[in-house]
Order: structure tokens, then sequence, then C-alpha cells
């Protein structure tokens, strides 16, 4: 299949070349879903324009920053996974638009919870004022 068709591609445990991976290049403008877990990536500098690209996978790698270049590379990323990387500074990383919507872990469940928990009483009030 022709690089500029596909729409998901998979390259795991492949090793990249002097930190690049070759086949990688401006003819991939359809890429949806890129995974490139354990390939060995140092940076991101020669990643190509993924316009499309919604889901950036590279777990297991030796990516130190240099993150930045994301927004302008993958303007559409909802989904990344750095985990396994040896990122020293996540300041680089900032979305202004995004400074409301961090809820610290457990936070959201807790509410969640509460609410549950309350209607259930509500719905059993009225089951016993009923009986």
């Amino acid at each position: 299949r022709a690089l500029d068709k596909v729409t998901e591609l998979v390259l795991d445990n492949c090793l990249c070349v002097n930190g690049e991976i070759e086949c990688l290049n401006d003819t991939c403008k359809e890429l949806e879903f890129l995974s490139m877990a354990n390939v060995g990536l140092n940076s991101l500098a020669w990643l190509p324009s993924l316009n499309k690209c919604q889901k950036l996978e590279l777990s297991d790698n030796i990516i130190s920053g240099g993150l930045e270049v994301l927004t302008e590379k993958c303007p559409n990323l909802t989904y990344l996974n750095l985990s396994g990387n040896i990122i020293k500074d996540l300041k680089e990383i900032h979305d202004e638009e995004d400074d409301d919507d961090y809820v610290e872990e457990g936070e959201e469940e807790e509410e969640g919870l509460q609410g549950e928990k309350r209607k259930a009483d509500v719905e059993d009030d009225e089951k016993e004022e009923d009986d």
C-alpha cells in the first residue's frame, strides 16, 4: 500500500537509524494513528507534518525533550503517550486553552459517586413513602 493512503501505521519495535524512521516522510499525509513504541527515538525534530494525526504512541523510547514540535507537526493530536521516556522538562508543553480542564485524580470520580448515592437515596425515600 502506498504511504500516501495509509491512515494507521504501527512501527513498534522497529529500530530507527540515527534517531529517525526512514519510511516516515511528508508523503504520510493521511496518517491518523502512528505508533512508534520502543524504536530508540531520541528526538522528534525529524517528524514530518502529520496534520491529520490524532493519536501518537511514542512510549518506551529515549526522548528527553523537544516536544514543542508536536504543536506544529501534529496540530490535531488528541492522544499522546510518552510513557517510558526520559522527559526532562514538561514546561515546554502548555496549552493555555486547557488551563481550567485539569482535575485532580479521584476528584471527578468522588463527585460522581456522591451524585449517584444521592439519586439512589431519593429513589429509596420515594419507595418508602409509597409503602
